[in-house]
């Protein structure tokens, strides 16, 4: 009896023990988060970054590894820890302010509140290890409460003369794109200048209308287009210009797991790591992710409109990637993924070697990391973005400068040719 009474005693005084380590590790835990959020200063080199890329800056040296899995688990560990008190605020319409620039004798442009926005949550780093899977509402695990607000980068202010040197020689691209891209769209001026008042309208509905001084990726998804554009303008009160466009195929409802491609604005950012492909073939013959070592940039994920039976909202993990070379690239310019925009493979290269929209990796590496999925050999442009912006025009008719594929093309597509991702 008396080993019974000591037992409980113990019992009880190891309870109370335990109540007081959660009430320590509650009070530590609070004062690290409040320890962050007073050292989130400006990024290293010339990018300014998100929340999430901070927070993986401050993790340890070893973060990249040899192999995706590893290296993406360990970024998304790093900022999952942070980032999920960042979902909360967004849930109560906390703004985030515009990260300062941190370019020496440039000052930083005002604080501007930014609404949640379409990405990826917190939620979804740490399932970006194992991000390799595609679209789809059975694969969909864990699916984000809450999206993470969207931070407006900071720019610098430039003289008049200043800007047109930037434009000058941003608008270069041009001619990069039109030598490197093999399938371009040769896109009329009134119609350039149509897409950019889009994408401005499209960027004003998340806040950040004043984005300037790096590229920006728009996807049409509307049926009758199907089409890519890169943009960019130095300043805020000047219109977008167009470096390039190319075709695309996006989500093609109809069939059981194909979701139509979401609309909005996304981030692209290491919390849902990259990985490259490793161009082996499905049960259908097919490379869903294109020839080996294509580029998959994934932006976690999102609430995509399902495209099959009474229709509704599951979670399904959105990417941009190249497709099959032979058998589906031909494709392009019609409606024929699961969810995500596929794209030519010169175009997958292009974006990926010069870092179009690799603002946020860039700062990684800027700080000391190495990411495994970064080309040595890249050459990034000093307007690297992070944005890709996805609309629908709702064109009734398709337009001469966006031809869909012959009839030859479509007597080759091969069977499952649209399960591929």
């Amino acid at each position: 009896m008396n080993s019974g009474v000591r037992g409980d005693t113990t019992n009880a005084r190891y309870r109370g023990a335990s109540l007081r380590r959660v009430l320590y590790a509650a009070v530590c835990a609070w004062w690290a988060a409040s320890a962050w959020a007073a050292d989130a200063g400006p990024a290293s080199g010339a990018h300014a970054v998100s929340g999430a890329v901070h927070a993986a800056q401050k993790a340890p040296s070893g973060v990249a590894g040899a192999s995706r899995p590893a290296a993406s688990a360990a970024v998304a560990a790093s900022v999952a820890s942070v980032a999920s008190g960042t979902a909360s605020a967004a849930a109560s319409g906390a703004s985030a302010p515009v990260r300062p620039s941190p370019v020496l004798g440039v000052a930083p442009a005002p604080a501007v509140p930014v609404s949640a926005a379409s990405s990826a949550s917190a939620a979804s780093a740490v399932s970006s290890a194992s991000s390799a899977a595609p679209a789809s509402a059975a694969s969909a695990a864990a699916a984000p409460a809450m999206p993470v607000p969207l931070i407006l980068p900071a720019h610098p202010i430039l003289t008049p003369a200043q800007a047109a040197e930037e434009t000058h020689r941003a608008l270069a691209m041009r001619q990069t794109f039109a030598r490197d891209v093999k399938r371009r769209l040769r896109v009329p001026f009134a119609d350039q200048r149509a897409y950019a008042q889009r994408l401005q309208a499209a960027l004003d509905a998340k806040n950040l209308g004043a984005l300037a001084g790096e590229f920006v990726i728009l996807v049409d998804r509307a049926a009758t287009v199907q089409a890519l554009f890169i943009y960019f303008r130095a300043m805020p009160d000047q219109p977008w210009q167009m470096i390039g466009a190319s075709p695309v195929a996006t989500g093609r409802p109809g069939e059981y797991d194909h979701f139509l491609t979401p609309l909005g604005v996304f981030e692209h950012t290491p919390s849902n790591m990259d990985f490259r492909a490793e161009g082996t073939m499905n049960e259908n013959g097919i490379r869903g992710y294109g020839a080996r070592d294509m580029r998959i940039y994934d932006f976690g994920w999102v609430d995509g409109e399902r495209g099959w039976g009474k229709g509704g909202h599951s979670p399904m993990r959105f990417q941009m990637h190249a497709t099959d070379p032979d058998r589906l690239e031909p494709l392009l310019g019609i409606r024929h993924s699961k969810g995500c925009v596929r794209i030519p493979a010169s175009l997958n290269t292009f974006i990926d070697h010069y870092g179009i929209v690799d603002a946020e990796y860039q700062a990684l590496v800027d700080a000391g990391k190495s990411l495994w999925v970064l080309h040595p050999s890249r050459e990034v442009t000093p307007w690297a973005g992070r944005f890709i912006v996805v609309i629908d025009s709702q064109r009734k008719a398709r337009p001469a400068w966006a031809p869909a594929p012959g009839r030859e093309a479509r007597a080759k597509m091969p069977k499952g040719g649209d399960t591929a991702d």
